[in-house]
This record gives C-alpha cells, structure tokens and sequence, in this order.
C-alpha cells in the first residue's frame, strides 16, 4: 500500500513561519535602528538651539535651573481703595479748604487714595544666614501729592515707598534696609483712615514730620523690648532726590516695657534736603491700651530750622488720642492737636501741598506767626474685615488772623470709606 505524509504540510508551515518571523525580526531591527537614529539626531539639535537661546540670554544657563516661578509664589499683593466727602460749614470763596491738607476741595466726592504694594516675605532675623526681601508701595488719588514720595519729580509721581530688606548675620541678625523709605516720625500712618482711628490725618503728621526719603537705615533688636534703629537719608525733606551734598541722620529707640505701653525717643539732625539749610530735633511717640477696650495715643515733637544766611526758629507740638471699642466692629476715636510756630519758621515755612490749581491753599493770613489746633471725632464701623467707614466731624482754630479763607475757624464734617485687601 502507498503511504500518506500528512506532515508534509506542517513543515512547509513551519518553514514559512520561520521565514516570516526572521524577516520581521530583522524589520523590526532595522526599525528601532532608524528610531534610536532619530531620536539621536533630535537630541543634537535641540542641545544646539539651546546652546544659541543661552548664549543670547533668553534662557537661563544654571545648573540645575532656578525655579522660575518662586518669586511669583512669594509675592503678596495688597492695598485699599479710598474714597469721601466731606463739607465745610464756613463754605471757602473758591470752594478750596485753605490750611486743610486732605479734601482740600470743598463740597466733593474725592478719591482720596488708590494704594497698592508689592511685597516679598520680610527679611527674617538670622544669626547665621543672610536673607533678604522687598516692599514697593504706589499710592495715586488726591492726598498722593502730599504722600509720596516726590509726585513733582518725574519718575517718582505714584511712588510711595521702594526699599531692599536683608538680613547681616551680625549678633542677632542685623536688618538693613536700601532705598525710598517711610519716616520713622509720626503716630498716624500716611495711609490715613485705612490704618489710623481717624479718618483724615492730623496737622502733627505734616508740619511736625516729614516725607519719604531715599536712604539706608540699619535695625538691631537687643531684646523684645528694646530696638534701635539708625537711618542716614537725604535729609528731612530731601525725598528721593538730594539737590543738596549734605545728608541728615535719624535715630529711633523704642523701647516696650511690657505688653500693653510702648514708647518711642527719635531725634534727628543735619541737612535737612530743602535748600541750604539743617533741621535739628526729636519726637517722643508712645501708646497704652488702658483697658481691653480702652487704648490712647500720643506725640510731642520739637523742631529747630537753621537756613544758612538766614534767621532760624522753632516749631513744636503736642498732641493725643484716645478710642473706645464698643464691639469688634464699632469703636470711637477722639483726637486733640496743638502746633505752635512763634518765630514763623515753621508752619508758613514749610508750606501746604495740594492740587496743582490751588493758589493759596495754604494760609492766607498775613501774619508771620502763630499757632494751631484741631479737634476731631471719628466714628469707626466695620461691618466686614475689608471694609471701614468713618462718619468724622472736625473743628479747627488758628490765631493766624482770617487764616482760613479769611476765618480764625473751621468746622468740616463728612465721611470716608475704606476697601481693603
């Protein structure tokens, strides 16, 4: 009988199997081959153009890079909006508030500040690191050509203050501040109603103190009750640019003897940045919070003008506050004020800003001396954390004769409103 070979069949099977998988094998080597090529080939390139993007400076060379975004993550944004109005019962010819350096205009609905400020964490205190930080602060509005720090000089017309914080790892920690600094003079803050009890800021504020100047202070804290500044700047009124050679010097001691007092000895001294001539004197800045409910303020502040070639005088003040918390979102603050200038070198001497159209809106009185004093009661009301609004009435009186308008007196009452964030 004839044999069958079934199996004759699987083999060719078999073989074509082996054929086929030997061929794709060695396509699938040659495929990967091609790839690896490719991808080797892309590398190089793309190496090259980032050879060419760091040689022009459009991407950082450092290894490993820096994190970019670290600045942005750390950065706060905050502020406030303010707005007013407020009356004057005397009714100014002009409609211009005359010796009244905030709403200066009449019978108007004022946008008296637009703050805002960028900052970076505070330099923290170290005795073994170096740190460092920022603050820059822009104010626009009405009260912005009084505030900042030179809104006649150009470059600097919504500036309020800009300085780099660091940290010596000296003792402590020694804090070093560089650049257009907030006086250490006053009570009040320059914020106005947004910081302070009161909505519109004291006469002390302006006369008895000074403007933001460009320079470098340095901060050591001994202990948790006694820190010592000294600042070397412009001068009192030298702002951030000095027209003269000269530069005035600031020390601050304040001292917290416990929790609940604080009490603040500044003096200053040297050229004072406004023409030839120094500015010589000290402040004494202190609080109490009397009760839980019941705190209180105070300042007296001397000040001895010596133009070079010209009859010097001294201008001094003394002044206090004192609010009451009836409840977290309603308090009442009264302040009293008194400014006396007997040689007139002072109050008429250091002159009123205002609108740039305002011809006379400092004192109108002929008289080369005199005094001041203001009374003002202010109603605070907090219905949220971000919002303040301050129901204020305001009494001044002058002996500089017909010095407001051609009165001895003013009574100006209105409201502010403050938005914060």
């Amino acid at each position: 009988m004839k044999k069958t070979h079934t199996h004759k069949p699987v083999h060719r099977g078999l073989l074509l199997g082996g054929v086929f998988m030997s061929s794709a094998t060695l396509a699938l080597a040659q495929s990967t081959n091609s790839v690896e090529q490719e991808n080797q080939d892309l590398k190089a390139r793309i190496t090259a153009l980032e050879d060419i993007v760091k040689k022009e400076g459009l991407m950082p060379s450092a290894t490993p890079a820096p994190k970019l975004v670290t600045a942005v993550t750390d950065l706060t944004i905050s502020g406030f909006v303010q707005a007013s109005y407020f009356y004057n019962v005397q009714r100014p010819a002009g409609g211009y508030n005359a010796g009244y350096l905030w709403n200066t205009k009449n019978n108007n609905f004022s946008i008296n500040k637009v703050k805002l400020t960028f900052a970076s964490p505070p330099a923290e205190r170290s005795d073994t690191d170096w740190t460092a930080g920022y603050r820059v602060s822009l104010m626009a509005g009405e009260d912005a050509p009084i505030l900042n720090s030179g809104a006649s000089t150009t470059g600097f017309d919504y500036l309020r203050e800009a300085y780099v914080e660091m940290n010596a790892p000296i003792g402590q920690g020694l804090n070093i501040k560089a650049g257009e600094l907030i006086s250490l003079l006053n009570w009040e803050s320059g914020d106005g109603g947004a910081a302070n009890p009161n909505f519109s800021q004291g006469y002390q504020w302006y006369y008895t103190g000074n403007g933001p100047s460009a320079g470098v202070q340095l901060d050591y804290a001994f202990t948790s009750w006694l820190d010592v500044k000294f600042r070397v700047d412009n001068g009192l009124y030298g702002g951030p640019i000095d027209a003269q050679t000269g530069k005035g010097v600031m020390g601050s001691l304040n001292l917290t003897p416990c929790k609940d007092v604080w009490v603040n000895f500044i003096g200053f001294g040297g050229a004072s940045g406004n023409g030839p001539s120094d500015t010589d004197g000290g402040s004494v800045l202190a609080g109490y919070q009397i009760t839980p409910n019941l705190g209180s303020g105070f300042e007296y502040d001397y000040f001895d003008f010596l133009p070079e070639g010209a009859p010097g005088g001294h201008l001094w003040s003394i002044g206090g506050r004192v609010w009451y918390d009836f409840t977290p979102k309603v308090d009442v603050c009264f302040r009293g004020e008194y400014l006396d200038d007997p040689e007139g070198a002072g109050i008429k001497g250091v002159g009123v800003g205002g609108p740039a159209d305002v011809t006379a809106i400092g004192f109108s009185s002929p008289d080369t001396h005199g005094d001041l004093e203001s009374f003002t009661l202010t109603l605070n009301l907090k219905p949220t954390a971000s919002l303040k609004i301050q129901p204020e009435i305001r009494y001044n009186h002058t002996s500089y004769a017909a010095g407001f308008n051609g009165k001895d007196n003013q009574l100006i009452l209105g409201a502010g409103a403050s938005y914060l964030f």
